[in-house]
């Protein structure tokens, strides 16, 4: 089960920061939930946004007739 930690746990496996997510077993899980530790992480996936493709010339800077590039 995918939980949500409220807390810091760490383990000889894991060392995990409030807001971190983690799949533990059913039973592990049931036990963090009752003893406040994590909440049910959201399974919702988000989209992820591919990047924007920039349109146009390379923004280049040319040392021509820059009296003090060497």
């Amino acid at each position: 089960m995918l939980l949500k930690m409220t807390v810091g746990l760490s383990g000889p496996e894991f060392n995990l920061a409030p807001g971190d997510e983690h799949e533990f077993d059913d039973v592990e899980a049931e036990r963090l939930v009752d003893a406040g530790f994590a909440v049910k992480a959201e399974t919702e996936e988000v989209p992820v946004a591919s990047p924007a493709r920039k349109k146009g010339k390379a923004n280049v800077v040319s040392t021509e007739g820059n009296a003090g590039a060497e």
